[in-house]
């Protein structure tokens, strides 16, 4: 099967959609396909199947901001693109976003299937845009959201039926890393763009409240952002068990993973999925998380982790604690959630997209 990916995000910046995309394209590959995938890029993609498509702008959306190309130009240039390769399929990620995903299916001369990776609570350009895009929703065969919340905010605005797919994942690539040199002591990881929305001063307050008696604790951040000034607020001495990484490459995280405790995620809301979740538990990481949409579905309090409110660093805390001082809790919420990241390894995932193609060629 000849199968096109758009993806409305920079190929080049870092995201849990962009890192979806990339990897749904090895797998297919992999599996036999024949796959071009379209995405703006500041840079030419390092993949020889991956296509430029426009230099992406910063966007704001969803109390955070969003990397993509909303100049209509970039139509002409995805629809010679797909007229030259003729695929079978052509995959949609966000298509209502405006950007590379949304010239790709007003411009497809094949079946579109779509993926809807959003888990906004609102969206005022969205609802705006709603009448319009209910008329463009009959151009995809088949609809995908990778959680029950993503469906709900997609399904509140265009109505229809959506299959449930979620993000899909390298488990064995986190389950087999071998530990980074982060140094001595047990570790707090921190996961994800430093902005607001995900809560990295809620992490750097819960840091400082768990230092307090812990010597030997410190605290792991894998990511960049505009509140990366937030450990600055920490006393000296604390500040010097913190370890800014700044952006990391994806393939990079899985030895962050082995060498940590304990995986804090307080984001403040707006998740479809917690893609950064699976992640932590396919490594074996006992997680602690806000208690909001897209994480409850992945995270069960209790089991693979501690769900809390948002917005507390106190609960968080409260919360790290319990795992960091009880071993035997540790190794078993590390456990369960090994044993729940099994269910988003790609070698599940792959196969309920392809069937999602092969309805999608029926319906043709």
């Amino acid at each position: 099967m000849r199968v096109a990916l758009a993806c409305p995000y920079a190929w080049d910046a870092p995201g849990g959609v962009q890192v979806h995309v990339r990897e749904l394209g090895e797998r297919l590959r992999a599996r036999g396909h024949e796959v071009m995938a379209l995405a703006p890029s500041r840079t030419e993609p390092a993949e020889p199947w991956v296509r430029a498509v426009g230099r992406p702008v910063e966007v704001p959306y969803n109390r955070s901001t969003a990397p993509i190309d909303p100049r209509p130009w970039s139509l002409r240039h995805v629809r010679e693109l797909l007229s030259g390769f003729q695929p079978d399929v052509v995959h949609g990620h966000e298509p209502f976003t405006p950007s590379t995903s949304m010239w790709a299916t007003l411009s497809s001369p094949a079946p579109v299937v779509a993926t809807f990776h959003s888990g906004a609570e609102r969206s005022l350009l969205f609802d705006l845009a709603a009448p319009a895009l209910r008329r463009m929703v009959r151009r995809i065969a088949v609809r995908i959201a990778v959680s029950e919340r993503a469906a709900a905010f997609a399904r509140k605005r265009l109505g229809g039926a959506f299959r449930v797919v979620p993000n899909g994942l390298d488990v064995a690539s986190f389950a087999a890393a071998e530990p980074a040199d982060l140094g001595p002591g047990r570790k707090l990881l921190f996961v994800g763009r430093l902005h607001r929305r995900k809560g990295f001063p809620a992490a750097v307050e819960a840091f400082r409240l768990l230092a307090t008696g812990r010597p030997d604790l410190r605290l792991i951040v894998a990511g960049d952002g505009d509140e990366r000034r937030a450990v600055d607020r920490l006393e000296p001495v604390l500040r010097g068990h913190v370890t800014m990484l700044g952006t990391v490459r994806h393939r990079e995280l899985p030895g962050y993973h082995a060498a940590c405790d304990v995986l804090i995620a307080p984001s403040l809301g707006g998740e479809s999925f917690g893609y950064v979740l699976v992640e932590a538990m396919a490594a074996g990481l006992p997680v602690v998380a806000s208690r909001i949409p897209g994480y409850d579905e992945v995270v069960r309090d209790g089991r693979e982790g501690f769900l809390v409110p948002p917005g507390d660093p106190r609960a968080v805390a409260e919360a790290a604690a319990k795992v960091l001082d009880d071993p035997t809790l540790a190794r078993s919420m590390g456990a369960a959630g090994r044993t729940k990241a099994a269910r988003y390894d790609w070698a599940v995932v792959a196969e309920e997209i392809e069937a999602a193609y092969r309805e999608a060629l029926a319906l043709r």
